[in-house]
């Protein structure tokens, strides 16, 4: 369950998202601007498969609890309040939008770290504590944890494995109302949600 945006009124969340200018003709020939991959090769290059990769497991879990259009791939990663909004640059715009609050999904943007590493997210600090002890005292040290979920120790060790991506859905539980750690997930927008179009 979505937790509540103390910055919600009426039913409606303020987010904000900057993209990069081609949106705007996203927006004017096809009435809706979503995630493309192209649109993520430029940003991440020769990573891009790295990214997708685990943002296919963030879209197969969001999608059950906001329900994903069909021709969606990709999420829209949004800001919940303007302080902790990436500016606008060159090639770039910030969108201000507000969206039904049933349609954004939030999530630990800090635990999402966690899951770009390949790490085990805790549920809280004894959690994590016992989890290095049993993993230090089965021989795993370091950087062999990265490698649990994408290397080669992951097929000699499934359930570890298995252990660290089930954990990777508590990225979904805001432990508290921190602007700078919460983010909004949306799949898609149309004019209708623009409040907002801030330029360079």
């Amino acid at each position: 369950m979505n937790p509540q945006n103390p910055l919600s009124k009426n039913g409606k969340a303020i987010l904000w998202t900057r993209q990069h200018e081609h949106s705007l003709n996203d927006l004017k020939t096809e009435g809706v601007f979503r995630i493309k991959y192209n649109y993520l090769y430029e940003n991440y290059h020769d990573i891009t498969t790295y990214y997708t990769k685990l943002y296919k497991w963030f879209v197969a879990e969001a999608s059950s609890m906001v329900p994903k259009p069909e021709k969606v791939e990709y999420p829209i990663w949004c800001s919940v309040s303007p302080e902790n909004t990436l500016p606008a640059i060159e090639g770039t715009v910030v969108y201000e939008l507000e969206i039904d609050e049933s349609e954004v999904i939030y999530f630990d943007g800090s635990k999402w770290d966690y899951v770009l590493n390949h790490h085990y997210v805790a549920k809280n600090p004894d959690d994590l504590r016992k989890y290095q002890e049993e993993m230090y005292i089965k021989g795993f040290k370091g950087l062999d944890l990265f490698s649990l979920v994408d290397g080669p120790k992951g097929k000699l060790y499934p359930d570890e494995r298995d252990k660290v991506i089930k954990s990777w859905i508590r990225v979904f539980d805001i432990d508290s109302w921190d602007v700078f750690k919460v983010q909004g997930n949306i799949w898609e927008f149309n004019e209708n949600h623009i409040k907002k179009i801030i330029y360079p």
